[in-house]
């Protein structure tokens, strides 16, 4: 069910204090697929990094991830590979701060959790509790499947992420639409259903051919959440920067929903060009002394 919310002026400078104070909980996202209700509104989903992000989206939003896509549209970085917890564990936690309303998701960067379930319960343990997030999301099918069995055991909430998987770059060769052949694409099924089946309240399916993402969304128990998958869905996200337009290249399943590059383009020469003619600041603007 989608609610407004406003924020008074010092509540947008600082954590939100609404009332009530009643966030989303993993339970409540896990009941949306179709199955569990007579009928289930589509989760709302986007990445968040910052504190002041998140207060704008958390309102609109069912879910804020934590993406380790931070590395790209923070930090300037190629890939998401350099990522780590510590990076994941402070954006995490100024997300938290910043919203009330949605459930927090966090991203857990690669290498934190291949190697043993006992890694991913160290890693993940540390993320919620240096954040206050509620979930974190992990990459890979089959071979996670234990790994998310053993971390949703121990009460850590977990979303989990097929098809295209960006940490896996390497390995797929770049970042186009998986699931073209009929081998790959009975992989990425199986894979939805076995991390599925293994205990994942969610699982992101990424990049993949529509009919597969439709039968995904079919075939496994728990909500599906699209990104260049399918309306089909059971929910959707992007990446922020990506759909407010602040890069000039995009993936093709992204909806420029805003040109916010070209906006703070044109704020900044307007900025420069007052500063040069001296025109700024002006006497509104100026402490002066009283008469």
């Amino acid at each position: 069910m989608s609610t407004s919310f406003t924020l008074d002026a010092a509540t947008s400078r600082a954590t939100p204090t609404p009332t009530p104070m009643k966030r989303l909980t993993v339970p409540a996202i896990r009941a949306r697929k179709p199955d569990m209700r007579p009928v289930a509104e589509p989760i709302v989903m986007l990445t968040a990094y910052t504190a002041r992000m998140a207060q704008i989206l958390d309102p609109h939003c069912d879910m804020l991830l934590v993406g380790d896509s931070l590395a790209q549209v923070i930090y300037g970085l190629p890939s998401t590979l350099p990522v780590s917890l510590d990076m994941m564990a402070a954006h995490g936690a100024a997300v938290v701060r910043g919203s009330w309303h949605s459930v927090v998701v966090i991203d857990m960067p690669f290498g934190s959790y291949e190697a043993s379930p006992e890694q991913a319960f160290a890693a993940a343990a540390r993320l919620l509790k240096e954040s206050g997030a509620a979930a974190v999301k992990l990459e890979g099918g089959e071979a996670m499947a234990p790994t998310v069995a053993f971390l949703a055991a121990r009460g850590i909430p977990v979303v989990g992420h097929v098809g295209l998987t960006p940490q896996a770059v390497n390995a797929l060769g770049g970042y186009g639409a998986r699931g073209r052949e009929p081998a790959e694409e009975a992989k990425i099924l199986a894979d939805a259903r076995a991390i599925a089946e293994a205990g994942c309240f969610a699982l992101v399916v990424e990049g993949v051919m529509e009919p597969l993402a439709v039968a995904i969304t079919g075939a496994v128990p728990c909500p599906v959440i699209g990104i260049g998958a399918s309306a089909a869905c059971d929910g959707q996200v992007l990446v922020i920067d990506d759909m407010l337009g602040m890069f000039e290249r995009t993936a093709r399943f992204v909806k420029r929903y805003d040109e916010f590059a070209g906006r703070i383009d044109a704020a900044a020469a307007r900025y420069a060009a007052e500063v040069r003619a001296r025109a700024f600041p002006e006497t509104a603007h100026i402490y002066a002394p009283k008469p």
